[in-house]
């Protein structure tokens, strides 16, 4: 039963364990030959998790550029070399009494699109090597500045030094960065202190398992009921019903243009496509091409 599974697990990472490590223990108890998590966590940060179980880690594309929201602590007066608790201690700075009204400025000048330079400790990568092995080997690299979004930023509560706040996002935002970079404008200095990720593509912590709860899972052989088809994991992804005959031209690859797909419906359906049976099997992902009366195909699942 176990190879079978196929869709999404909600993992609530804790502290102290990397995101592969995750992984590589679904792996091991659930004997799952395909895993894949979508959204790096520092080993330090906790939070949602998505893991693709094996078919469903052809859809991981489509999670990897989804919005996030994170609960975090920004600590004042203490600037890091990698930005967060786990670095060296390059600053400090005693001055950190800030009225709320001047927190609370600095705060909202980091609402909206901005340009985000990515911390040198990340697991971006140069030539294939990510830059946080090339820092520790005294050889850093620095990325061009990104273009990322904070849909909302909001103080949760002050205490200072520290400053708890909630932040909602575009994939590819450090919050470590974001952090440093409200120290900086508070003349301070800062970095992060604790950082949990609590939505991720949709998906809620509140969906999420924690890893201390998976072998329970695997004694009890209930896991698949822990899993969210792949159908349903596309949950924001326009979705069509197919019939029969559109099911088998998909199998057999052939050429899929709007008159396949009901021309009443067609003009409805655009980007990316998820293409159901009645049993609301995931089938296939398709695509828009530049020619508009044809779709391509992103994946397909015989099924």
């Amino acid at each position: 039963m176990q190879s079978e599974l196929n869709g999404i697990l909600l993992i609530d990472k804790p502290a102290g364990i990397t995101s592969a490590e995750v992984v590589a223990c679904i792996k091991k108890i659930f004997k799952i030959r395909k895993v894949g998590h979508t959204g790096t966590l520092d080993p330090f940060a906790t939070g949602i998790l998505i893991c693709c179980i094996n078919r469903a880690t052809k859809l991981a594309r489509f999670f990897l550029h989804g919005n996030k929201k994170y609960e975090a602590v920004l600590h004042l007066g203490i600037e890091t070399d990698t930005q967060d608790s786990t670095g060296i201690v390059t600053s400090t700075c005693d001055n950190v009494l800030f009225s709320e009204v001047k927190i609370r400025s600095v705060f909202n000048q980091f609402k909206g699109s901005m340009e985000q330079i990515p911390p040198i400790y990340s697991a971006l990568k140069c030539k294939g090597i990510p830059l946080y092995k090339l820092a520790r080997r005294g050889k850093p690299v620095q990325k061009p500045a990104r273009r990322i979004t904070i849909f909302n930023i909001e103080i949760l509560r002050i205490n200072l030094p520290l400053i708890h706040f909630s932040v909602s996002c575009s994939a590819g935002t450090y919050i470590r960065t974001l952090c440093s970079d409200i120290g900086k404008l508070l003349g301070c200095g800062g970095h992060l202190k604790e950082l949990r990720r609590i939505q991720s593509s949709g998906f809620s912590i509140t969906e999420a398992m924690k890893l201390s709860e998976i072998e329970n899972f695997a004694l009890s052989e209930n896991i698949s009921h822990r899993i969210i088809s792949m159908s349903d994991a596309l949950q924001d992804m326009p979705e069509y019903i197919a019939d029969n005959a559109l099911a088998k031209k998909i199998m057999h690859g052939n050429i899929l243009t709007k008159k396949d797909l009901r021309p009443v419906h067609a003009e409805t359906l655009e980007g990316f496509i998820k293409i159901v049976d009645t049993n609301n099997h995931l089938i296939a992902v398709l695509k828009d091409t530049k020619n508009r009366n044809r779709y391509g195909y992103c994946c397909v699942f015989n099924n």
